[in-house]
């Protein structure tokens, strides 16, 4: 199975985490951003949109991380990552879909605002009072339990984590959210969880 990345890129490390924590070999193809390597003709075969991440797997071949997520976690994760049961499985595709939504369009599209000055969903400000809603959705529900579904690490937690830990990048610290410290030093802490790239 090839693995196109960018290292960068928070939706990439979100697989990156999944297969190291179930332990899937793969080739990881580092995309170059760079260089625009995602918007060639070649790259665009494989993922029509020019972004990452992507997975070529014999012939199937997918192009968003929460396809992506789901594909790793039911073909090599067994129930634990994504129970096949309809309630635990939209339990857990609730916060995957958090993750796609006012995590993207809040918590990192304030941080791409402020780091790099792309505002392509309203202004730093507007984009910030989304990533409060993320935030204060995860809070609340680490009130209750350690983990964002189900009483124990699911893929909803591994497609929240990289958004949420660099919400301070979009001008969202997270002091006032200690429940959300923790929860990400609960992430790092399980056995495998991969570092960040280094830049």
């Amino acid at each position: 199975m090839k693995v196109y990345v960018w290292k960068h890129s928070g939706n990439s490390y979100k697989l990156r985490v999944l297969l190291a924590l179930i332990g899937v070999e793969y080739e990881e193809v580092m995309v170059n951003f760079r260089m625009h390597e995602h918007k060639s003709a070649d790259y665009r075969k494989i993922n029509p949109r020019g972004q990452v991440p992507a997975i070529v797997d014999g012939e199937m071949v997918l192009w968003d991380s929460a396809a992506c997520l789901v594909y790793i976690a039911r073909k090599f994760g067994g129930k634990q990552w994504l129970p096949s049961a309809p309630a635990p499985m939209a339990e857990v595709m609730n916060w995957v879909s958090l993750a796609g939504n006012e995590m993207l369009y809040g918590l990192q599209y304030a941080r791409r605002g402020l780091t790099r000055g792309i505002c392509s969903a309203g202004t730093v400000e507007q984009m910030q009072v989304n990533g409060r809603i993320a935030l204060d959705v995860v809070e609340a529900r680490l009130a209750t339990q350690d983990w964002l579904a189900l009483g124990h690490p699911t893929i909803a937690d591994i497609a929240c984590f990289p958004y949420v830990e660099t919400a301070p990048e979009g001008g969202m610290p997270l002091a006032p959210y200690p429940r959300i410290t923790a929860w990400l030093a609960r992430c790092k802490a399980l056995p495998q969880w991969p570092a960040r790239w280094q830049t």
